[in-house]
């Protein structure tokens, strides 16, 4: 008979102790120490089989290869921030809020590769094969070469898998799957870590690629432990906002495909539908003649985005000024608006400061520098940047305007939109030649300035 083993497990970071503790040594959090019973296996050589010793190494000339071969979704933003498309025997890791559209781009995609003959496997285990129905009819998926199962139980799941030999498998979701061999109950970490390991043995054993759906917590991570994300392949995060349309897929981790690139779409009553200009999109209903608002050409993976950035400045009632920013970083922001005091003279002490990027998009890149600065002058001084008039470069501790990269993709995608003019570093105009946009250079912030007011 099996030996019964208790331990307490940390239900955030995943850490176990043979004693309960009030608060866990390994991440700092209270009252995350949960009771869980766990089976020892006998170490005979099917344990060793179950660990994952199937073959013998070999050397590199001896692995055959064939190919980077993808399974393409059709979906252009879709297959973008994966790399190319799905990799075969890939792990997927997919999170996102409640109701911003896991299931919805996940059925789609069932669609697509069904129509191209790919068998896909849909394993629900919040729904059952009725609500599958409904919202697979809602949304027109009507491939026959997908199969709904609502089920939660993993060995049972596994066997499945290996009868049917299906090219994609999708569970929907990793934190509502039990296996019956282990004590706790689903969605906690010993549940999702030995879970996930199974269905990681089985794709890699088995050439199947798996999706997982993952649920995220009130911060916005991944439920469960951080380990989750290690032993996958591959990390995407649905971004947006409930009250508006726009969704944004970003990759946080990525072993075949890189890391920057973004995909946004649109929710319709048909499903998420890609955005096929999101430079038009991020500009749409940009207000006219205001202050404290400019336009700066930024970068996403190889994709040039234009975005709106905003800025308010306004006398503090307090004692100490509010510095606030929403999609850029705040210390970014804050070290800026000490540049405008040191380099230009500008008392900031006395006001708070605003920030926001417009569309619900967050920019980390350091072309944003001379735009946050144009903005939140242009909000103090009260004048108005002109509409036609794009701002870029990245500024250092001295106020001087710094070179960036891929300054021809930029320009072109302003130019397509109507854009006239841009600020751009002294540096990057060296071989630089554009017809219909007038090019001007700066070295410093004071320089910038001076071409604006």
């Amino acid at each position: 008979m099996a030996k019964k083993k208790s331990m307490f497990v940390c239900q955030n970071c995943g850490h176990d102790s043979p004693k309960w503790m009030g608060k866990c040594s390994e991440c700092g959090e209270w009252n995350s120490m949960v009771e869980e019973i766990d089976f020892s296996r006998s170490a005979g050589k099917e344990n060793n089989r179950e660990r994952g010793v199937y073959s013998k190494p070999k050397a590199l000339a001896e692995i055959s290869y064939t190919g980077d071969k993808r399974y393409i979704t059709k979906n252009e933003e879709f297959d973008r921030v994966l790399g190319g498309g799905i990799v075969p025997g890939g792990m997927i890791l997919l999170g996102g809020d409640p109701g911003i559209g896991k299931s919805t781009i996940l059925l789609q995609t069932t669609e697509s590769l069904g129509n191209q003959g790919y068998k896909v496997l849909y394993i629900s285990g919040e729904e059952s094969e009725q609500q599958l129905k409904m919202r697979g009819e809602r949304m027109n998926v009507k491939s026959e070469n997908i199969y709904f199962l609502s089920e939660i139980n993993i060995p049972y799941i596994l066997t499945i898998i290996l009868e049917e030999r299906p090219d994609i498998v999708i569970i929907d979701s990793i934190q509502t799957m039990y296996s019956p061999d282990i004590s706790s109950a689903p969605g906690s970490v010993s549940q999702i870590r030995e879970n996930t390991g199974a269905l990681m043995q089985l794709a890699k054993k088995d050439n199947i690629s798996i999706i997982l759906v993952g649920h995220v917590t009130k911060d916005g991570s991944i439920a469960g432990p951080r380990v989750l994300e290690h032993m996958v392949d591959t990390v995407l995060y649905f971004e947006g906002e409930k009250y508006h349309t726009y969704r944004i897929l970003r990759g946080v981790k990525n072993r075949f495909g890189s890391t920057n690139e973004i995909g946004i779409f649109e929710m319709t009553e048909n499903g998420l539908q890609p955005v096929t200009n999101p430079s038009e999109m991020m500009l749409d209903s940009r207000p006219q003649n205001t202050c404290g608002s400019v336009v700066v050409p930024c970068m996403e993976g190889t994709r040039p985005l234009l975005i709106e950035l905003q800025g308010l400045v306004s006398p503090t009632g307090f004692g100490n000024p509010r510095r606030m920013s929403t999609g850029m970083d705040y210390n970014r922001m804050v070290l800026l608006m000490a540049i405008m005091e040191k380099r230009l003279g500008i008392q900031m002490q006395s006001v708070d400061a605003y920030i926001n990027v417009v569309g619900g998009i967050k920019i980390d890149e350091p072309a944003l520098d001379l735009g946050v600065i144009a903005v939140l002058y242009s909000s103090l001084r009260d004048f108005q940047i002109p509409g036609d008039l794009m701002i870029l470069g990245e500024v250092g501790l001295t106020g001087e305007i710094r070179n960036i990269q891929h300054m021809d993709k930029r320009l072109m995608e302003g130019k397509k939109l109507g854009f006239k003019r841009c600020i751009i570093p002294k540096g990057n105009q060296k071989g630089l030649s554009l017809d219909g946009m007038e090019i001007l250079p700066v070295d410093n912030i004071r320089a910038a300035l001076d071409i604006l007011v």
